[in-house]
């Protein structure tokens, strides 16, 4: 592993335009459950009944009760942790232009990243159904379910319910990310969910290098991905970013 975190140092001190598509796997350090897979939100609850749109607009008070309430605490109290800070780092180095995130937590921000482009948007902030105001989600009160806004509106999560659509400005700007990059590093995805899956895949047509770190293969490992670093997400990036600012 020590060679690869090197070769990918090296390569990422040489580049010129570096793009990192994030998953699941970059948060659960901070303490945030993926929605899929093994462990995941969606084998406690049904995501087609607690997370769809028609769900939230029929009963937006069971919604909130089932899902967001504990969506909130997780988030409220989530810090970023050595992934999200060492993708921060290679943004002030000069080297990551762009984070193309499936995640919802806002952590990328927190941690300093300033061009994230989120895929299902952010659980961070709330907004309202009538005035469309937003507000941060740590500052909402959960006394009355389902909250509401000053104007009587009520308030539901700034992200992507099932039944809604991505933000197409978010998937043209991925598109272009991708096409335009030298280097994209696949962090903590396996890149199975559409349309995030298509986006190493279009950096690797475009003749860039897809460094994947997760820590185990996955479908894009040998085929899309140049070479894969097996490992936590923090652990990873924290050693790759420390042999940058080494040969930096």
């Amino acid at each position: 592993m020590e060679n690869l975190i090197k070769k990918a140092a090296e390569q990422l001190a040489k580049a010129k335009s570096v793009v990192a598509l994030t998953g699941a796997g970059v948060s659960v350090e901070s303490g945030i459950p993926p929605f899929r897979g093994k462990g995941g939100l969606w084998e406690k609850i049904d995501p087609m009944e607690f997370a769809h749109i028609d769900s939230f607009m029929r009963d937006p008070a069971k919604v909130w009760n089932i899902l967001i309430r504990e969506m909130k605490d997780i988030v409220d109290k989530a810090k970023p942790n050595d992934a999200h800070n060492g993708l921060a780092r290679l943004e002030e180095l000069g080297i990551l232009r762009t984070v193309i995130t499936q995640n919802v937590d806002g952590l990328h921000q927190m941690a300093g990243n300033t061009d994230v482009i989120e895929f299902h948007g952010n659980f961070a902030w709330q907004k309202c159904l009538d005035c469309n105001k937003k507000t941060e989600t740590f500052r909402i009160s959960l006394d009355e379910i389902p909250p509401k806004c000053e104007c009587g509106g009520i308030l539901r999560p700034d992200c992507v319910f099932f039944g809604e659509i991505i933000n197409p400005q978010h998937l043209l700007r991925s598109r272009k990310a991708a096409y335009e990059c030298d280097i994209m590093l696949v962090v903590g995805t396996s890149a199975l969910v559409q349309p995030a899956a298509y986006i190493p895949v279009t950096a690797k047509e475009s003749g860039a290098v897809v460094i994947e770190i997760n820590p185990e293969s996955t479908p894009l490992t040998g085929s899309i991905s140049d070479y894969i670093i097996k490992g936590n997400a923090g652990k990873v990036m924290k050693a790759i970013v420390s042999e940058v600012e080494r040969i930096k």
